[in-house]
């Protein structure tokens, strides 16, 4: 499967399970948490095709993984920021940033571990 594609399908299914992680770290969001799981699916989503698609031009999982991490912060902090100062309480900023990062990390190992290289053009 190409880089693009299983960012894509890793970072949705991901997504998932950190939205609903929200059930144990904060219980008290559970009237929310069709909100959560759909917010949490579209930024594994974003964070996986991106980095899908970066990973197409590196070889290295370590740059793959820390690219990972970068982007899924970046897309995680507005939210994060937004519903520790919601509801004032600053412990919701590492509640999600920590999670999102993680996502992003396991993108991006697996996109460079189990994706498919682009094919390289002979020409003639």
């Amino acid at each position: 499967m190409n880089r693009p594609l299983l960012g894509l399908l890793v970072g949705a299914g991901l997504g998932i399970l950190d939205g609903l992680s929200a059930l144990v770290s904060s219980p008290e969001v559970s009237g929310e948490i069709g909100g959560i799981v759909v917010g949490s699916a579209g930024k594994g989503l974003m964070a996986g095709i991106i980095v899908g698609l970066i990973a197409r031009k590196l070889s290295s999982s370590r740059w793959s993984t820390f690219i990972g991490v970068v982007v899924a912060a970046v897309i995680t902090f507005p939210v994060a920021h937004m519903n520790a100062t919601h509801y004032g309480r600053p412990d919701y900023y590492w509640k999600i940033m920590l999670p999102g990062a993680l996502v992003g990390a396991i993108v991006g190992y697996v996109v460079m571990r189990y994706g498919k290289a682009p094919q390289q053009r002979v020409t003639t």
